[in-house]
């Protein structure tokens, strides 16, 4: 009598039960969240608002450094000459300064073309007019470098024997510096606290889901069940969470931004700007839901393994 043939591929591997258990852990999680709609929601909730606002403040901070970097960039320091400096040593010292390595530009204006710009932009013609001798003094606008000391550069003009006066904007851009950077660290602070938040929600009702099916892990534990097989689908539920949280942020923080938009447009226009609110793009929105997902695992992680190792059998 023959031997019946062995079929190696008709016994599943251990790569196939392993990864079949991932896909029913997976829907497995989803069908308990599902079914208890009213406990998923309202845990999702209080997670995407306490992810909701450091993701807005962060988004909010950018903005504004955005913003600031646009006017930063107008680093010209106005350098008014005395009266007695001509048009012809005004050029030659505007010359000179062009030759410092610190300095990318000097623009020459003279006083006539300040009182034209004065009365283009202003609309006192008929008060210049009245004036009959120009009191403007010539100007040189000078440009700083890439590399250099703003600052610096402004007080070794002030030191120059024709210089009269010497405008440079530096301690508000020094404060809103120094208020950016605490901005940051005040996003970073809250993103940590909240962060333990959220991963605590999750926690605090994947324990209670743990609780309701607890005779049912004391039998797969009594039938030899790895500490893994049992924690996998409570991992899945609680990533669930952490998606459906970072879904809910994201909703919540573009439909902010809609209702900031147009007085924020309004705003920008009455002082002559054109700032436009930039919201998350595609990366990094769905680097937020990695992240609230990584959130929600870890809390589910936490409270699941606690758990296993309370209830895990000893031997006699």
């Amino acid at each position: 009598m023959s031997k019946p043939a062995n079929n190696p591929a008709a016994a599943p591997s251990r790569l196939g039960v392993w990864w079949d258990h991932h896909v029913h852990s997976i829907a497995f999680s989803l069908g308990r969240a599902l079914r208890r709609p009213w406990s998923t929601l309202l845990t999702v909730m209080v997670m995407a608002l306490a992810l909701a606002l450091p993701l807005g403040m962060s988004i909010a901070l950018d903005n504004l450094r955005h913003f600031a970097g646009s006017v930063q960039q107008s680093r010209d320091i106005s350098l008014f000459l005395k009266a007695e400096v001509g048009a012809g040593p005004a050029r030659a010292l505007a010359e000179t300064l062009r030759g410092r390595g610190e300095v990318a530009a000097v623009q020459l204006r003279t006083p006539q073309q300040g009182l034209e710009e004065l009365r283009a932009s202003a609309g006192l013609g008929e008060a210049i007019d009245a004036l009959g001798d120009n009191p403007l003094p010539t100007l040189l606008v000078v440009t700083p470098s890439a590399e250099a000391d703003d600052s610096r550069l402004a007080a070794s003009l002030q030191e120059l024997p024709q210089a009269d006066l010497v405008q440079h904007d530096a301690v508000w851009r020094q404060r809103l510096d120094g208020w950016l950077h605490f901005g940051s660290r005040l996003v970073q602070v809250l993103s940590v606290l909240l962060g333990v938040g959220a991963v605590l929600v999750v926690g605090n009702t994947v324990r209670l889901d743990i609780q309701t099916r607890r005779e049912e892990i004391g039998v797969l534990q009594l039938l030899g069940a790895s500490d893994g097989f049992i924690r996998r689908p409570f991992l899945y539920l609680g990533a669930w969470y952490g998606l459906g949280a970072g879904a809910v942020a994201l909703g919540l923080i573009g439909l902010a931004g809609l209702a900031l938009r147009t007085p924020l447009a309004a705003l920008a226009d009455s002082y002559g700007g054109g700032f436009v609110l930039h919201g998350l793009d595609l990366p990094h929105s769905a680097m937020v839901l990695a992240g609230t997902m990584l959130l929600g695992w870890l809390g589910a992680w936490l409270v699941a393994g606690h758990f296993l190792r309370q209830t895990r059998p000893t031997e006699v």
